[in-house]
């Protein structure tokens, strides 16, 4: 049963990056501010760096809702996806962080928590716990 909680979280957290794609590629009102990132030149969610970055968005998905499939699929490789996931994720985060609704910062908490659980040594019995591999 924790199995699946874990599954749950990894694969809502992949599917909540449509959040990204949906502010930088689309009219949709997502909730984010209309601010510029963090770098020098004033890009915005709607400008062509914001788009481009909307693409890593979608690549931290894939990588997590390949991590669930893993989780799923009683695979250890789950670990390897769900932590580049969380990277990708956090490039994709940071540099908005002026602009991003609290939800998008809890999941930037989210991926630091993933990664520090699976890369450092006592993350094992924390995995454990939930019954993944």
């Amino acid at each position: 049963m924790w199995q699946y909680l874990a599954l749950l979280v990894i694969l809502g957290h992949g599917i909540g990056h449509l959040i990204g794609v949906l502010a930088s590629w689309t009219s949709i009102d997502v909730g984010f501010k209309d601010a510029a990132w963090l770098f020098p030149g004033g890009h915005k969610m709607k400008s062509a760096i914001g788009r481009a970055w909307g693409l890593l968005w979608i690549v931290a998905m894939v990588f997590f809702v390949g991590s669930a499939l893993g989780i799923l699929l009683d695979e250890e490789w789950w670990r390897f996806l769900a932590v580049i996931g969380s990277v990708v994720s956090l490039v994709a985060i940071l540099p908005w962080w002026k602009s991003v609704i609290g939800g998008v910062k809890a999941g930037a908490v989210l991926d630091i928590a993933i990664i520090l659980v699976l890369l450092l040594p006592w993350g094992k019995e924390i995995t454990d716990f939930f019954e993944v591999p």
